[in-house]
């Protein structure tokens, strides 16, 4: 199973960016999946994370209420759609995926997922 982080780029304060991570060999049904971003200088931080079966969704303190995750099955793909982005949002954005737990399963925590795709660029600057 691989995943493709896509959508990066720069934006200004209070832009809006989506991400998309679309998983390939492995259906989504069966993967969490954690956003995690990783800016310059800092430790890895968990973003955002939706369970297996779609119900329970987590985000980090400093994105709630600017940041969406979502998911569409016929894509294999999840989303996180940004919103009111500020210079702290500023980092490589990556997904990861887990099969184990259960169907409920979320976390931010990276070391909770086994598999990671390559990250894409979101930098914030006027």
């Amino acid at each position: 199973v691989q995943l493709q982080a896509s959508g990066g780029g720069l934006v200004q304060p209070g832009g809006s960016l989506k991400l998309s991570c679309a998983v390939f060999g492995g259906e989504l049904n069966y993967n969490a999946i954690g956003w995690f971003r990783q800016a310059p200088g800092k430790e890895r931080e968990g973003v955002s994370c939706i369970s297996r079966d779609g119900r329970k969704i987590m985000y980090t303190g400093s994105v709630k209420g600017r940041f969406t995750v979502s998911r569409d099955i016929a894509k294999n793909t999840v989303y996180l759609q940004m919103h009111n982005l500020n210079l702290e949002d500023t980092a490589v954005y990556y997904c990861a995926r887990r099969t184990a737990g259960g169907s409920t399963f979320c976390s931010t925590r990276d070391a909770d997922f086994v598999e990671w795709g390559q990250g894409t660029l979101v930098t914030v600057s006027s």
